[in-house]
Parts: structure tokens; C-alpha cells; sequence
């Protein structure tokens, strides 16, 4: 049925005029044509084509205020002051960075340690070796009176000041042993944490293992050697993976070390004998034995002296030495003939 037209098999009423139905237009038959075409997407997945256009807004002509030229002062030769500024950099040459107190930046860092430590160590093993060293003269001017006193009479003021020698310097010795043997002890630990912070590793053993390693006799001969040797590997910036091979300072003073207990363990166990000529022995162990003490207390500075220094080398005495005095042989530098009017002073 039409638009204007009855339903089938009935006349048209009395006085109606069909409307006669418009042509389709153009557009509506372009739309009828897509309409009757199928669909070559979902409807959901349609591609959706937008116009690719770009709006750029720009202020007009004369919106903002043009920018003042200021024309550059002539340069009037450096500045002036009718009294010294209080400003300035401070009339220092090294000094600590500021830290605040309760953050990281206040804490004392190993690496910050070894030097106070190594001054202070390196000052009582050389104190102690003086007095080892008094303390074998004391020795073998005692042995020195046993081989005179088979001879002849000896004088009793000479016995008794050689006597209170022996006793006095022995007994400094061997307590004040303790001192640069805790410190150095203490100067290793410090150490191997700082070698560790450096290089961003763990320690290779733990502390326990360089306690036994250090204090425990018999098994302190062959450790010792293994934890400094560590330690020097750790400084001397080598891989971790590679095996250490001590040097020849090292392996100096490990002689020096294992010489010296082996003298001391030799001299204690001979004073057990009661003959004459074990006792007059004795006297020799003992001297000798300090000897060794005060070799191996120069030999442990040494070693100290040099971790430190590769550990810590910005050290203020070595700055002050390296101070620049004068330059010959140099090349004149090339002066600016005139300075530009816009240059920062």
C-alpha cells in the first residue's frame, strides 16, 4: 500500500484526491544504494576515520610588549669597594663536609677511621719496638755478666741495676704487648670493612674467623697469612674471583710473625729446665726473642702504613708535601686582550 491510496478492493471516498508520492532524491538513492550493500565490518569494529586537522592558536599582532633593548655598559675596570667584603670562600684548605646530626651523614664510616687508626697504631708499634729492643739489651747485658762472672767477682751495685733492669724492661714489654696487639687488631677489622665498603663486597670470612685466625696459637701461623694476604687483595682493588697472592712485604712480615712465636713458644718451654747452662740459654732465647718482637711490631707499622695509604691516599700530609712551588719549562698562558662587555666577572 501507498501513502494516497486506499486499501485494496475499496473505491476511494467522496471528495478525497490522491497525493501523488515525490520522487526519491539523489542522496536518498545514494543512501538506499549503501543500505543494500553488506556490511564489511562489524558494527562495533567500524574504523573510525577522523579528519587529521591541527588547530594552532597565536596571539595577534601586538598582544605581548616588545622586550627593552638595554644597551651594554662600557666596562669600567674591576670593581671597587670602599671597605673588604665580608663575603668570600673561607681561608681554609681541606675541611670535613657538615653533617647533620641524627642522619647518615653524621655517622663515622670505616673508611674515615683507618687513617686516625693507622696514626695511632703506627706510633705504639714503634714505641713498643724501642722498648723490645731495650729489653733485649737488658738480656744480653745480663749474658754478658753470666760469661764474666765465671772469671772473676762481679760488683753487687752492677748485679742489682743489671737485675731491675732486666726485670723493669721485661715486664714492660711484655704488658704493654697488649696495646699495639689490640690495636692493630682493631685497625685489621676497620680495615677489611673498608675495603669491603669500597669495593661494594661482603668481607671474604667472618669476624670470628679472623679472631681465630689472629689470636689462637699454633693455628694463627698459617691464617695470619691468609687474612692479611685477603686484605691486601681487597686494597689493591683485584676481582674477587682471582686467588690473592701476597706480596713481598707481606710475606716479610709473615716470616717475621711465625719467627717470633716460634721463638717465644721455644724460650717458654726452656725455662723449665733447671741446669745452669739452660738458664744461661734462656737468657739468649729471650733477647732474641725480643728482637724478633720489635722486628715483627716495624714490619706490622710498615704494612699498616702502606693499606692505609692505598685505602685512604687524600691524606692531609701528603697534600701539604705535594704543594706546587714553582713551574719552569711551561708554555706562557694565553692572555684575553680584552674582555667582553656582557662577561661575568
Amino acid at each position: 500500500m501507498h501513502p494516497g491510496q486506499p486499501p485494496a478492493g475499496q473505491p476511494y471516498p467522496p471528495g478525497y484526491w490522491p497525493r501523488q508520492a515525490p520522487p526519491p532524491t539523489a542522496q536518498q538513492l545514494h543512501g538506499r544504494t549503501l543500505a543494500a550493500q553488506p556490511e564489511p565490518y562489524p558494527y562495533h569494529r567500524r574504523p573510525l576515520h577522523r579528519p587529521k586537522l591541527r588547530w594552532v592558536a597565536t596571539p595577534p599582532p601586538g598582544a605581548w610588549p616588545r622586550r627593552r633593548v638595554v644597551a651594554p655598559e662600557p666596562y669600567l675596570g674591576p670593581p671597587s669597594y670602599p671597605v673588604p667584603p665580608r663575603w668570600g670562600f673561607p681561608n681554609l684548605v681541606w675541611r670535613r663536609p657538615t653533617s647533620v646530626p641524627g642522619t647518615a651523614s653524621d655517622e663515622v664510616r670505616p673508611i674515615d677511621r683507618v687513617p686516625v687508626l693507622s696514626r695511632s697504631v703506627v706510633v705504639v708499634l714503634f714505641a713498643f719496638a724501642a722498648l723490645a729492643v731495650a729489653a733485649a739489651s737488658a738480656e744480653i747485658w745480663r749474658y754478658v755478666l753470666l760469661v764474666q762472672g765465671r772469671e772473676a767477682a762481679l760488683s753487687r751495685s752492677v748485679v742489682a741495676f743489671s737485675d731491675a733492669f732486666v726485670l723493669t724492661a721485661g715486664l714492660l714489654a711484655s704488658i704493654l704487648a697488649l696495646l699495639p696487639a689490640g690495636l692493630s687488631l682493631w685497625w685489621l677489622l676497620v680495615a677489611r670493612q673498608a675495603a669491603a665498603d669500597v669495593s661494594g663486597d661482603d668481607p671474604p670470612r667472618p669476624v670470628w674467623q679472623v679472631l681465630v685466625g689472629v689470636l689462637v696459637p699454633v693455628a694463627n701461623l698459617p691464617l695470619a697469612l691468609s687474612v692479611v694476604g685477603e686484605l691486601e687483595h681487597a686494597v689493591l682493588g683485584r676481582a674477587r674471583d682471582a686467588r690473592p697472592k701476597p706480596s713481598r712485604r707481606v710475606l716479610g712480615w709473615w716470616g717475621a710473625w711465625v719467627l717470633n712465636w716460634v721463638l717465644l713458644g721455644v724460650s717458654i718451654c726452656w725455662r723449665f729446665r733447671d741446669d745452669v747452662q739452660s738458664m744461661a740459654d734462656s737468657v739468649v732465647l729471650v733477647a732474641v726473642t725480643d728482637l724478633s718482637a720489635a722486628a715483627l711490631a716495624v714490619m706490622t707499622a710498615l704494612v699498616v702504613r702502606r693499606f692505609t695509604a692505598l685505602l685512604a691516599p687524600s691524606d692531609a700530609l701528603a697534600v701539604r708535601e705535594m704543594r706546587v712551588l714553582k713551574v719552569q719549562g711551561a708554555p706562557e698562558p694565553e692572555l684575553r686582550a680584552s674582555r667582553p662587555a656582557g662577561a661575568a666577572r
